[in-house]
């Protein structure tokens, strides 16, 4: 049985290998709901092309042979995303609470109002609104939060999302200057591999403390660089990720990086998670050097202050 399409139309061949790719394919002798020819999908990676056969392997179960006679259609594809890209925005965020132990929190549908009595960042003292609240009072619910607490309100959103449209309607702006917030994840393993090749620049070492309190740890290079971590529910975050100013670009970053990722693969972690202003181009490329990737943006709002 001849296909019943020119295979030639389809967009694969010998270019597509290890690539991840759909196929179309004719299943020989059998007959499809409408009589005609039965066909499958196979989606997976192309390992071969090659003596009339391509052979894909699908995400799970053995590899597929194809008769490339048999194929209808097909075309390469995206990667599948990454278990941790898969994570939505809110998921991601609300692991990041671990960074925060002391925090004060209160759910409204899917906002979250957060308070920290001992820390002033904004992570910790505003509302995380990146998904539906669920009530028409949730708005002035924040708005009353915040009074009795901060003395003013502040909203993480995401860009051009829902959220941002309701603040911005009832009047408020940007909290700062700063460019969005990046939130970054990257592989446990992956990052920890990367650092390595990086540590050799550090002649000597310089010595490592390690100071754990309430489901924090705080990482210190002597007194010239330092930086805090908390796990979660298999993922590490990182946070205060601090070099002194007389001791930059001697690779302190990259060494503080590795004691907070060992101490997150210790933990169990597999995923790493941090948060750095999109326009911070030294510790953009830092991060991205190790392996971290933007899962989101998100930015704060917050009401206008009053003049005086």
């Amino acid at each position: 049985m001849d296909p019943p399409h020119d295979v030639t139309k389809h967009m694969l061949g010998p270019h597509v290998v290890g690539q991840r790719v759909v196929v179309r394919r004719v299943l020989r002798g059998e007959t499809g709901p409408s009589g005609g020819p039965a066909l499958t999908d196979v989606l997976g990676t192309c390992l071969s092309w090659a003596d009339g056969t391509c052979v894909v392997q699908p995400e799970s179960g053995p590899a597929v042979p194809i008769a490339i006679a048999d194929i209808v259609s097909g075309k390469p594809v995206p990667p599948r995303p990454s278990v941790r890209h898969r994570v939505t925005p809110l998921d991601a965020q609300r692991r990041a609470l671990a960074l925060f132990p002391d925090l004060a929190t209160e759910p409204l549908g899917d906002w979250t109002l957060r308070h920290s009595p001992t820390s002033t960042a904004r992570r910790a003292n505003s509302v995380l609104a990146v998904a539906p609240s669920g009530a028409d009072g949730d708005y002035e619910r924040v708005v009353e939060f915040y009074a009795t607490r901060t003395g003013r309100p502040i909203a993480a959103v995401l860009p051009d999302s829902a959220e941002d449209a309701l603040f911005r309607g009832h009047g408020w702006v940007p909290e700062s200057n700063d460019a969005d917030t990046l939130f970054q994840v990257a592989s446990v393993a992956q990052a920890s591999r990367r650092v390595v090749s990086r540590l050799a620049a550090l002649t000597p070492p310089p010595p490592v403390s390690y100071e754990e309190d309430g489901g924090l740890v705080t990482v210190r290079l002597g007194d010239r660089a330092s930086g805090i971590a908390a796990y979660a529910d298999d993922w590490v975050g990182f946070r205060g990720i601090e070099v002194d100013p007389e001791h930059r670009r001697q690779g302190l970053g990259v060494a503080v990086m590795a004691e907070l990722l060992e101490w997150g693969a210790v933990h169990g972690a597999t995923t790493a998670y941090l948060q750095v202003l999109g326009d911070n181009a030294p510790a953009l490329a830092l991060y991205e050097g190790l392996g971290f990737v933007t899962h989101h943006a998100y930015r704060y709002l917050a009401l206008p202050r009053s003049p005086g």
